[in-house]
């Protein structure tokens, strides 16, 4: 099948995984390894991360909520300190793919955001690097947010919602993403999927999908 699009995640695909500042906050602060990803992945599809990352919930309902959830699990954490851990650095190799992959094919973004403070897709400033989420943004030919679309992955509707504002099939498409469970929906709309789990091997990958040079 010949490749038409490549979709990319943002978060923890072109900047760096915030899990990584998760566990720097976890260890800080006394509690245990992956805490914070455990609170995020209990009731995934309704918890307080979910809501908020679909605006349903205004950021200090999702403090208190947070709140709550991580207190049931033992270690009450306020929403509002995760909010900033969120922001990461740039990876300018990838940044680099997908402007190889512009010249090209045409290339969205879905990202799971929030509307309050840094979300998943900010960028933290990296000397002379692209340090505005606005010029990264600018070089998609759609964005998806789900703070904007009032939907979030893993919802199969957001990959199709994709496909069709870029007026592409499914099968034609790459998708990027840093978590198995966004994969898998894109998978089973036909999509080939790369998991973005060390950057190097993940651009080898995507070169060998779209058939060209992406670094």
């Amino acid at each position: 099948m010949t490749i038409a699009a490549v979709i990319w995640d943002f978060g923890g695909v072109l900047t760096d995984s915030p899990f990584v500042a998760f566990n720097r906050y976890e260890r800080e602060n006394g509690l245990p390894q992956n805490f914070l990803r455990g609170v995020n992945t209990r009731n995934h599809l309704e918890n307080a991360w979910a809501r908020f990352e679909r605006n349903e919930i205004d950021l200090n309902q999702f403090d208190s909520a947070f709140r709550k959830e991580s207190a049931a699990l033992g270690y009450p954490v306020n929403g509002k300190d995760v909010i900033p851990l969120l922001a990461g650095n740039l990876r300018q190799p990838m940044v680099s793919a997908l402007k190889a992959c512009k010249a090209r094919l045409k290339v969205g973004c879905i990202t799971n955001n929030v509307a309050a403070g840094n979300g998943p897709t900010s960028i933290k400033g990296d000397g002379g690097l692209v340090d505005s989420v606005a010029l990264v943004f600018a070089l998609f030919d759609h964005v998806i947010e789900s703070s904007k679309a009032g939907l979030r992955k893993p919802d199969p509707q957001i990959y199709q919602m994709a496909c069709d504002a870029l007026g592409v099939a499914p099968p034609n498409t790459v998708y990027l993403d840093d978590l198995g469970i966004n994969l898998k929906p894109a998978r089973d709309l036909g999509m080939t999927t790369i998991k973005v789990i060390d950057p190097d091997v993940a651009l080898e990958e995507l070169g060998a999908a779209v058939g060209f040079p992406v670094r």
